[in-house]
């Protein structure tokens, strides 16, 4: 096998690379498989035990081993907006005839969520979210308000 520095002298250029870099999709279901592996190699470089189900009509994407305790987690992709990282914490389905959307009480333990703009990961148990969407803010409101305010910070992923 060639070297690049003696493949680049023989030929004048780099070797092509095998690999192409593909287009990113913005299809939900891509999204989310990114947030769940960055959240994966996230929690198993720190050291974490991760199990993961079998399948995928689960309600919850893995497992966490913590404390002798099993923890189910369902992992969300947060987006960076007007200084806050906004995550939807209930799922949604439609078919011809309706729609419905499910919150995850009484079946997760914890949301894992990443937010690829900080590419952070936030730990938010399921006690703590209120109906629809929630809001981990990052910066300072405009209005200095800091009652009732979940401070990303406070929710970052131990190291």
């Amino acid at each position: 096998m060639m070297r690049c520095s003696v493949y680049r002298q023989r030929y004048g250029h780099a070797r092509p690379s095998i690999l192409a870099r593909p287009k990113l999709t913005s299809h939900p279901v891509d999204v989310g498989r990114r947030a769940e592996a960055a959240i994966l190699a996230q929690l198993v470089q720190r050291g974490y035990r991760v199990l993961l189900p079998f399948g995928v009509n689960q309600r919850y994407d893995l497992v966490l081993e913590s404390d002798g305790k099993f923890l189910k987690a369902q992992c969300k992709t947060g987006r960076l907006r007007r200084g806050a990282i906004e995550f939807r914490v209930v799922s949604t389905q439609s078919n011809m005839s309706r729609t419905r959307s499910q919150g995850y009480a009484d079946q997760v333990d914890l949301f894992m969520v990443y937010c690829p703009e900080l590419k952070k990961t936030y730990v938010v148990p399921v006690a703590d979210v209120p109906w629809a969407r929630m809001y981990l803010r990052v910066d300072p409101p405009r209005n200095r308000q800091g009652k009732r305010v979940r401070w990303a910070k406070d929710y970052e992923l131990p190291a």
